[in-house]
C-alpha cells in the first residue's frame, strides 16, 4: 500500500513499522530524500516515482513542524 495522505503515511511509519517520528529520524530522512544520489532515495524513486518522493518529503517536513 502506498500512502495517499499524511494520516495514512504517519500510520504506516508509527504503527505498522513501529518507527517513532523523532527529530533525528525525521532530519535524516529529509536529508536523504533531498539527495538524489542517496542509494535508498534512488531506489525509492525507481519504485514509486519522484512525485511520491516529493509527497513523502512534504510529510516528513510536516512531521518536523509538529514536533
Amino acid at each position: 500500500m502506498i500512502p495517499q495522505s499524511y494520516e495514512e503515511w504517519r500510520h504506516c511509519i508509527t504503527v505498522i513499522c513501529d518507527q517513532p517520528l523523532t527529530r533525528p529520524f525525521i532530519e535524516a530522512r529529509i536529508r536523504a530524500l533531498n539527495t538524489p544520489t542517496d542509494h535508498m532515495t534512488a531506489k525509492f524513486v525507481q519504485l514509486y516515482g519522484d512525485e511520491q518522493r516529493a509527497r513523502t518529503l512534504d510529510w516528513f517536513e510536516r512531521a518536523r513542524r509538529e514536533l
